[in-house]
């Protein structure tokens, strides 16, 4: 680049003009294979935390089954155990839930991974809305798992084995439970990121609080149709059970 003389205001002497890179939001940026090779890095550490982190929940894995069961326990009818029929279904269980258990404990070790992997890119302003975003995220599974395991899923076993008769044992297989747990749980992390949805969309100016009002009859309609989406069984109990926390939510803006 040839050497063009720039008058500086200050003192009159000549410089160098500035940089045309400086105010390049692209300049700086990772090849293709420099990606690559970063991306590999961050999913080698995610893995190796998960790895960690499942070796430290199978320690404790006779209390987390504990936990994890506990509901189901309260509403069975005195005498009644879970059952399992299959030679190595209880021990699948339990590597599912350390599994689990891996993941979810290295969640706050993999989040730093993604977002070491993609602040790069991003500018300042997407910066500051990237970590409310992750933290409410989070903050709203939470809630929607500690609302699942205390409320909503003891609550929908008790009405299940509401049915019990002396004609009718009502004997859940420990794998059906467990299933239908999980599939409860993670629904219930999805319904709770409601607040964070609509946080967001009146950060963008997309909706307002009259919005809200004014169109609830017909975001009713619409919550209830993702809650039979969303419901692991057919059922209409389960429906009302997703969709109750929803419109409550709706209002949280």
């Amino acid at each position: 680049m040839a050497l063009v003389p720039f008058p500086n205001s200050q003192s009159g002497a000549l410089q160098l003009p500035p940089d045309e890179d400086d105010d390049n939001p692209a300049a700086g940026k990772m090849s293709f294979l420099e990606h690559l090779d970063e991306l590999r890095k961050r999913i080698v550490n995610s893995a190796i935390a998960i790895g960690v982190c499942v070796v430290l929940g199978f320690a404790f894995i006779n209390r987390i089954v504990d936990f994890i069961l506990a509901p189901t326990r309260g509403a069975l009818p005195p005498g009644v155990k879970m059952i399992y029929t299959e030679p190595g279904e209880a021990f699948s269980l339990y590597i599912q839930i350390s599994l689990i258990m891996g993941v979810v404990l290295a969640a706050p070790f993999i989040m730093y991974q993604v977002w070491m992997f993609i602040a790069p890119g991003l500018y300042s302003n997407e910066k500051r809305l990237a970590v409310p975003f992750v933290l409410f995220t989070t903050i709203g599974f939470i809630a929607g798992a500690a609302f699942n395991h205390y409320i909503a899923f003891p609550f929908m076993m008790a009405f299940f084995a509401s049915f019990n008769t002396p004609d009718l044992a009502f004997m859940p297989k420990l794998d059906d439970v467990f299933g239908l747990y999980t599939k409860m749980l993670l629904g219930m992390g999805v319904v709770f990121q409601m607040p964070t949805v609509v946080f967001f969309l009146a950060k963008m100016k997309m909706i307002t609080a009259r919005f809200l009002i004014v169109n609830f009859k017909y975001a009713f309609l619409i919550i209830f149709v993702v809650a039979a989406v969303i419901t692991p069984t057919g059922d209409l109990m389960t429906q009302v059970i997703f969709a109750s926390p929803m419109v409550a939510l709706y209002f949280l803006r």
